[in-house]
C-alpha cells in the first residue's frame, strides 16, 4: 500500500488516501475466485489441531482493495464508544458505554453528551451497547438500544427506546421493553446488537454470560441466554418467530446456540440476517441466520478453553447444530459489522466488514452464493480497537474505536 499523509492537529483530520496496487476482487463469482490468489491474511499459528468442516472455512486467500479510498480520522473525543446509528441527514448517533449519547457530524463535531438514558452497569463488558433508529425516526424521533442492566438476581441485557428530544439534548419517556432473562451476576458477554428487519421488528443479540453454569443455557429454549431474538418495538415476541406456539419454548427466541453476538446486519440484496460471535481461544464466528437453527455452541465450537483445555467433548460438528459460514483461529473478536452497498469503491460491493478488537483492524470478507471467497485486513496500521462500523448515508464506512476515534473510510 501506498499513503499520503496530512495531518490536521494532532491526530483529528488525519487522511489517508489508500491505493492498494495488487488485484483486486470482484463481485461476480468467477472473477472474485480468480483474482483471489494472495496468500491467506492470517500466518499465525492456530489454537487447535480442529480441522475445518469444509475447504474455505478458514484462512481463506488473501484479497487486496485496487481502487483509490481515504481513511481519515474524524475525531479523537468519544468516551469508548460502542454501537453507531446512522441519521437520516447523515450525521451518526453513537453510544458511550459509560450511558450517554454523542452525535457526530460529517466533520468529526461531536456534541455535548445526550442524557435521559436508563442507569446502565458499565462493568467489564457491560454498559450502553448497540442502537438502531426508527424507520419513521423523522415524524416519531424514536431510537431504540440495547444496555446491560442491574436487578436484584444481577445483571441482564435489556432493550429501551425512547424519543430524541427536538433540542437533541436528551433521550425522552425512556422505557425498558425487554429484559433477556434470566439475570445472572457477571459483567461479561451482554451481546448487544440490534437493528431492525423488513417488517419493523427487532433482531436483538444475547450473550450466554461467560460462565460455566450458564453457557449451557445457549442451548435451552426456556432462557434468552446466547440467542438472537426478534421482537416487537413493545418487546413483545415478533408475529411468524419459528418457536411461537411452542409450549416449551420462549415465543422470541429466532435463533439459539450462540456463545456471545456483536455483530448482527443484513445482506442488501437477499435481505438474508448474518452475525459474528466470539469463540474462547479461537473459534469466532461468522454466521448465516437462518430462523429457528441450533448453531452449536458449547456442543461444538472450533476454539479451546482460555486455560488451554478443550471445551466440553472437543467436537467441531453434529447433526441438527449448523456450521459456520467462516471461522477464526486466532481469534478476530469480533464486534460490529455492516455490509457495503453501492459501487463507490467497486470491489466491495455486497462485502462483509467486520470490526475487529484484539485484532485491531477491519475484515473485508468477500462473500459469493453465501460462502467466503476472500479476506483482506484494512487499517491494521491504525493499532485501534474497532468497536463498530456503519455505511453512512454518503457511501463511506464509519468506524468507532475503544480509545475513542471515529473514522471515515471510503471515496
Amino acid at each position: 500500500m501506498q499513503y499520503t499523509l496530512r495531518t490536521i492537529g494532532a491526530f483529528a483530520g488525519l487522511t489517508l488516501m489508500v491505493a492498494a496496487c495488487d488485484s483486486s476482487a470482484s463481485k461476480e463469482t468467477d472473477q472474485t475466485q480468480a483474482d483471489s490468489t494472495y496468500a491467506p491474511v492470517e500466518t499465525k499459528a492456530a489454537n487447535s489441531t480442529y480441522k475445518p468442516a469444509f475447504e474455505g472455512q478458514t484462512r481463506i486467500a488473501g484479497v487486496k482493495t485496487n481502487s483509490p479510498y481515504n481513511v481519515k480520522v474524524l475525531s479523537e473525543g468519544l468516551n469508548r464508544p460502542w454501537g453507531i446509528a446512522v441519521l437520516p441527514d447523515g450525521r451518526l448517533l453513537i453510544t458511550e458505554k459509560e450511558g450517554t449519547l454523542r452525535i457526530a457530524t460529517a466533520d468529526g463535531g461531536l456534541s455535548d453528551a445526550i442524557t435521559g438514558i436508563p442507569a446502565v452497569n458499565a462493568d467489564g463488558q457491560g454498559g450502553l451497547l448497540g442502537i438502531t433508529i426508527d424507520p419513521a425516526f423523522e415524524s416519531n424521533r424514536m431510537i431504540y438500544w440495547v444496555f446491560s442492566q442491574d436487578t436484584p438476581n444481577g445483571t441482564l441485557t435489556a432493550v429501551a427506546k425512547g424519543s430524541l428530544a427536538a433540542d437533541e439534548k436528551t433521550v425522552e419517556n425512556a422505557q425498558v421493553i425487554y429484559q433477556a432473562t434470566p439475570a445472572h451476576k457477571s459483567n461479561l458477554h451482554y451481546g448487544g446488537r440490534i437493528l431492525f428487519d423488513k417488517n419493523g421488528n427487532l433482531f436483538v443479540s444475547t450473550g450466554e454470560r461467560s460462565d460455566i453454569v450458564t453457557r449451557p443455557q445457549a442451548q435451552e429454549l426456556n432462557s434468552a441466554l446466547g440467542k438472537v431474538l426478534r421482537i416487537t418495538t413493545d418487546g413483545k415476541p415478533a408475529a411468524g418467530n419459528p418457536f411461537e406456539g411452542n409450549s416449551d419454548a420462549r415465543p422470541e427466541i429466532y435463533s439459539y446456540g450462540h456463545r456471545n453476538v456483536q455483530g448482527l446486519a443484513i445482506h442488501p440484496v437477499t435481505g438474508d440476517l448474518w452475525e459474528t460471535e466470539f469463540g474462547p481461544r479461537g473459534g469466532d464466528e461468522v454466521n448465516l441466520i437462518q430462523p429457528g437453527k441450533n448453531y452449536g455452541w458449547p456442543t461444538i465450537t472450533y476454539g479451546i478453553e482460555y486455560n488451554g483445555n478443550q471445551v466440553g467433548d472437543a467436537i467441531q460438528q453434529q447433526e441438527g447444530m449448523e456450521q459456520p459460514v467462516y471461522y477464526y483461529d486466532p481469534v478476530l473478536s469480533p464486534s460490529g459489522i455492516t455490509f457495503f452497498k453501492g459501487n463507490s469503491i467497486p470491489e466491495w460491493e455486497n462485502n462483509l466488514f467486520i470490526s475487529g478488537l484484539s485484532s485491531v483492524h477491519i475484515a473485508r470478507l468477500v462473500i459469493v452464493d453465501n460462502k467466503v471467497v476472500g479476506e483482506e485486513r484494512l487499517l491494521e496500521d491504525q493499532a485501534q480497537r474497532f468497536r463498530d462500523v456503519k455505511q453512512g448515508n454518503d457511501g463511506a464506512l464509519y468506524a468507532v474505536t475503544d480509545g475513542g476515534r471515529l473514522y471515515r473510510i471510503g471515496k
